[in-house]
C-alpha cells in the first residue's frame, strides 16, 4: 500500500520533478520518420526509490506525475539528451548544458542527520562537451563521452552556492536492443568528483552537531566515488514506456570515512509512463 507523503515528502516532490522531466526526456526514442514535431507535451506517472543522498542507508519510495515535453529546435533542446541549449555542433563534437538536481533530506527522516540541519534540495548547472567516440547508424547505436561541470546552488529562496561537479562518464545508446523493435537501452558508467564546497554541503558534521557517534568531520575536495546507469524505454504511438536503475559505489571517495557515510553502496530505481496529449503541426527534420 502506497502511503501518503508527508510534509516533507511533498517538499522532496517538488524538488524531484525537474528530475522526473530529464529523465522523461532522456528516455525518448528516435522515430523513423524522417520529419518529426516541433514539440510534443504529455503527462504521465513515476515510482521512485532513491536514497536521501549518495552514503546514506535511508531511502524511500514515491509515487510522482511525470511532465513529457520534447522541443526540436535550432537552439534549445528538450529530447532524450535531457534539457539543453545547443551551443556548438559537429558531427563528432557537441557542447550543450547540462543539468541535475539532488532531493532534500529532513532531520526527521533521516538517523544519521538527527539534529543537525536539513539538507537542502540542490540544482545543478552548467556546459557539458559531448565526443562521439564511435557510432553505427545502421545499428543506432553510439558511444559517448560526456564531460559535464556544474555549479551547484541550493534550492530554496535565496540560492547558496555549495560547489563544482564534475562527472565524465561513457554513454552508450543501443536502438533495438535484442533485436525487440522500438526498445532503446541506455548505459552510463563514470566517476564523481567534487570540491571542497561540495562534499562539505553533504557530508561535513560541524562541531556544534557532533555527537559520540557522530563525530566532527571536514570533508575534502577529490573523487566522489562511481556510478553506473541502465536505462529502456520505448515510445509508442500514443504513450511512452521507461525505466531506470543506477548504482553508486563510494568506495575510494574523499569523504567515505564521513560519519554521515552509512553505505558505500546503494541502488536507485525508477518506473515512469507517460501519455503524449498533443503535438505541433510544424514538423522539422531531426538528424540522430
Amino acid at each position: 500500500m502506497t502511503r501518503l507523503p508527508t510534509p516533507q515528502a511533498r517538499h522532496r516532490a517538488r524538488a524531484l520533478m525537474g528530475c522526473m522531466l530529464l529523465m522523461a526526456a532522456a528516455g525518448h526514442t528516435a522515430q523513423a520518420a524522417p520529419e518529426q514535431p516541433l514539440w510534443e507535451v504529455g503527462l504521465g506517472a513515476a515510482a521512485l526509490h532513491f536514497p536521501a543522498y549518495r552514503g546514506s542507508d535511508q531511502g524511500q519510495g514515491l509515487l510522482l506525475p511525470v511532465p513529457y515535453l520534447v522541443y526540436r529546435g535550432d537552439f534549445f533542446k528538450v529530447d532524450r539528451d535531457g534539457v539543453r541549449a545547443q551551443l556548438f555542433d559537429s558531427d563528432r563534437v557537441e557542447l550543450t548544458f547540462s543539468g541535475a538536481l539532488s532531493p532534500p533530506a529532513s532531520t526527521r527522516d533521516v538517523r544519521a542527520r538527527a539534529g543537525m540541519p536539513d539538507l537542502r534540495a540542490t540544482f545543478e548547472v552548467g556546459p557539458q562537451l559531448d565526443l562521439t567516440l564511435w557510432q553505427a547508424q545502421r545499428r543506432g547505436t553510439t558511444l559517448k563521452l560526456l564531460l559535464p561541470v556544474r555549479a551547484a546552488f541550493t534550492l530554496e529562496q535565496r540560492p547558496q552556492h555549495v560547489g563544482w561537479v564534475f562527472h565524465p562518464k561513457l554513454n552508450l545508446d543501443v536502438a533495438h536492443v535484442a533485436g525487440l523493435a522500438g526498445w532503446n537501452l541506455g548505459l552510463q558508467a563514470g566517476p564523481l568528483w567534487g570540491d571542497r564546497r561540495q562534499h562539505n554541503h553533504f557530508y561535513s558534521v560541524a562541531t556544534p552537531y557532533a555527537t559520540g557517534e557522530r563525530p566532527a568531520y571536514a570533508a575534502a575536495a577529490g573523487f566522489g566515488g562511481m556510478q553506473y546507469v541502465v536505462g529502456v524505454s520505448k515510445r509508442y504511438p500514443n504513450h511512452w514506456v521507461g525505466a531506470f536503475l543506477r548504482y553508486d559505489n563510494l568506495n575510494g571517495a574523499r569523504f567515505v570515512n564521513s560519519p554521515l557515510v552509512r553505505t558505500r553502496h546503494h541502488v536507485a530505481a525508477g518506473v515512469a509512463v507517460s501519455w503524449v496529449l498533443g503535438s505541433s503541426a510544424t514538423r522539422v527534420a531531426v538528424d540522430d
